[in-house]
């Protein structure tokens, strides 16, 4: 595939979302659009939406990738997907109705009035470091593609092909914000979920396969193993390790986290929330089966064409771009680059809300539509995207694991304090925590779990720690917070 060609396609493709940007910016681009597109979103497009917001570069590649890694996990992530699913229910059924309640344009408001201002603040810090830390490795995903396959026949520098992804991405969000991130990833989910079944396609045309034999050749391989039950205490796949890591990693990364909660609670009530939260939830359960699929066909395909990749998450593009034939090579391309922008689009989007309420008071300014309040909202985009582009350019110097391991590891140890800040709130509501001290034991919790993980064997006869780890760090905060807490003080009525 001519690396021309790729190049040519990627930028027809940023020029169709610049579009979409102007038509929908165009007669109003101010906070309250950029923040909660002024809470008139339609729940399917947001449902659509976020398929390709949750699911990302990482799925799109890695997931793929490791069905046939070396260390034999196969189908095992569909029990993580299980607990996603679960996970989900819970942020429909108990998040959305709080955060609809207190009428919320940044979720980490709620820990104001819960635990206190220093809390509230901790929340705040440990969302942008979070999902600026996952947003980096998603987008750090699809730019190795882009060097590898494009910008290096042209001799660009890898750091130059991350300012370009950054600047066409802020290109398109700076004015409309939420409100065109709804319609462009929507755009860019069809995309998405296009490119997967047709993904599945060419493969199959290329092995002779009819969808029935193919789903026959998966079965009979030695990739489709789902359930894992054997030896729960050294074996990282067991079923209720990955379903509750699954659960509460999906409570956390979706349920606290500004981005794609900030898409739920523009629409117009709770009930148009929950509608696209649950067909979401079904979509997405859907949608991890076929990749999943995908990776074991590619696998099948590499086996039978003597093909070897020096990394599981180089297998896709490589097959796809090298070996299936231009149009497979642009199917993949369109969905590699929808899945990636499509997270990352929001993210920033994510990171400029929370910043700008939860640090600047935009929510508490009588002018937050003002000219210069708008021009402050630009410079906060702006720094986080140079944020953004540093952390990629780290992470390509000191990455050596699969992407899928790296952002779930960062994930356990990041948003595991933000469960125990929640939980306190939710079910403590009668203890007033000591404010002051909640940014220590939010520090003191992930650094508990990073000693539990790399001494687990040892300490705890051989168990071995994998997404569940989170469940840990959340209930070490909330101790922490219980045993420095106190009674509260009730006012007797007069």
């Amino acid at each position: 595939m001519s690396p021309g060609v790729l190049l040519l396609f990627i930028a027809a493709y940023f020029l169709v979302l610049i579009l979409i940007s102007y038509l929908t910016s165009r007669k109003s681009a101010n906070n309250d659009t950029f923040f909660v597109a002024n809470r008139n979103s339609k729940w399917y497009l947001v449902a659509f939406g976020m398929i390709g917001t949750a699911l990302s570069g990482v799925t799109f590649i890695s997931v793929p990738g490791k069905v046939g890694s070396p260390g034999g996990d196969q189908f095992a992530y569909f029990q993580f997907v299980l607990g996603n699913a679960a996970g989900f229910i819970i942020i429909a059924t108990v998040l959305l109705p709080l955060y609809y309640r207190m009428q919320l344009t940044s979720i980490y408001s709620y820990i104001e009035s819960a635990l206190g201002k220093w809390s509230y603040k901790t929340a705040a810090t440990i969302f942008l470091i979070s999902r600026t830390i996952g947003s980096s490795f998603r987008l750090y995903l699809v730019v190795i593609v882009l060097q590898r396959f494009i910008f290096d026949s042209y001799g660009i520098p890898f750091a130059a092909t991350v300012l370009i992804c950054l600047v066409l991405i802020w290109s398109y969000t700076f004015k409309g914000g939420l409100k065109t991130i709804i319609i462009t990833d929507s755009l860019q989910t069809l995309f998405l979920v296009s490119s997967v079944f047709l993904s599945i396609y060419f493969i199959c045309r290329s092995l002779d396969f009819n969808i029935l034999q193919a789903a026959e050749a998966i079965k009979n391989s030695s990739y489709s193993k789902i359930f894992f039950w054997e030896d729960f205490v050294t074996s990282k796949f067991h079923f209720v390790k990955y379903f509750l890591g699954g659960l509460f990693i999906t409570v956390a990364m979706t349920g606290l986290d500004q981005d794609l909660m900030q898409k739920n609670l523009s629409c117009k009530n709770i009930g148009e929330a929950q509608k696209n939260m649950f067909s979401f939830t079904t979509v997405f359960v859907i949608i991890n089966i076929f990749f999943l699929s995908v990776g074991a066909l590619l696998y099948i395909y590499a086996a039978k064409n003597g093909i070897t990749v020096e990394k599981t998450d180089y297998l896709y593009p490589t097959i796809a771009l090298k070996y299936l034939g231009t149009l497979p090579a642009i199917v993949f391309m369109l969905g590699l680059t929808a899945a990636t922008f499509a997270t990352t689009d929001s993210a920033l989007t994510a990171l400029t809300t929370s910043f700008c309420v939860d640090f600047l008071n935009f929510n508490k300014r009588a002018d937050v539509n003002s000219p210069a309040m708008v021009k402050m909202r630009h410079y906060v985009h702006i720094a986080f995207s140079a944020l953004m582009f540093l952390t990629i350019i780290l992470f390509n110097a000191v990455n050596n694991d699969a992407v899928v391991s790296a952002i779930f590891k960062v994930a356990s140890y990041t948003y595991g304090p933000l469960l125990g800040l929640y939980g306190f709130g939710l079910f403590m509501s009668s203890r007033q925590v000591n404010d002051k001290l909640v940014p220590f034991i939010c520090l003191i919790s992930p650094a508990v779990c990073y000693f539990l993980s790399t001494e687990s064997k040892e300490l705890l006869g051989g168990y071995v720690f994998d997404n569940e780890l989170i469940i840990v760090n959340g209930l070490i905060t909330f101790a922490g917070l219980l045993l420095t807490s106190k009674a509260k003080k009730h006012i007797a009525a007069l």
